[in-house]
């Protein structure tokens, strides 16, 4: 199996946890059931190959390349509340600390279209999206942004990193597509 780009093989891989009722990458048990029955192919393989690269992906990549991925990318809502909380001690800005908590929330859970953007499960009170109710100190408006801007810049940039590393890894393990070893 080969993915078409990074961003496909890191979603799928991040995917993995929350697809099998286990929860979590459970690969082993297709293997030995493999051993009985012959090859594992189709669904299961897929589901193999997106666990192996779960855990290729968390052993190469610096802790915080993986953190920036799981809270851009993860479904698992646990691990995704855990990467926002490493996150927002990691950045650095002269913003308080519960506007850099606020920032690194709403960039991992940004406001979706649709009836209060409600088309997700995984939404904020709209209250969260309102830039004033970050800092109590009575900053101007544009001080705001721009700590904010910074803090999703910096997000993003880690982001970015982690996917070139990512890439990295999965081109030497020749599962993007064009790459194929």
């Amino acid at each position: 199996m080969t993915y078409r780009n990074v961003v496909s093989a890191v979603v799928r891989a991040l995917a993995a946890e929350t697809i099998n009722s286990a929860g979590g990458c459970d690969f082993e048990p297709k293997v030995q059931c493999a051993k009985q029955k012959g090859e594992i192919v189709g669904k299961e393989a897929a589901l193999l190959v997106d666990c192996m690269v779960h855990s290729r992906l968390h052993k190469a990549l610096p802790a915080d390349q993986w953190q920036a991925l799981l809270a851009k990318f993860s479904t698992h809502t646990d691990r995704k509340h855990d990467a926002i909380i490493f996150l927002a001690k990691k950045m650095t800005s002269p913003a308080p600390e519960r506007f850099r908590h606020a920032a690194v929330v709403t960039w991992a859970i940004p406001k979706l279209p649709g009836v209060q953007g409600k088309r997700s499960t995984n939404v904020l009170p709209e209250g969260w999206y309102v830039l004033s109710n970050w800092c109590d100190e009575g900053r101007p408006e544009p001080t705001l942004y721009r700590w904010r801007t910074a803090i999703r810049k910096g997000l993003e940039s880690l982001v970015d990193q982690a996917l070139i590393s990512a890439q990295e890894v999965l081109d030497v393990e020749g599962l993007i597509e064009g790459h194929a070893a």
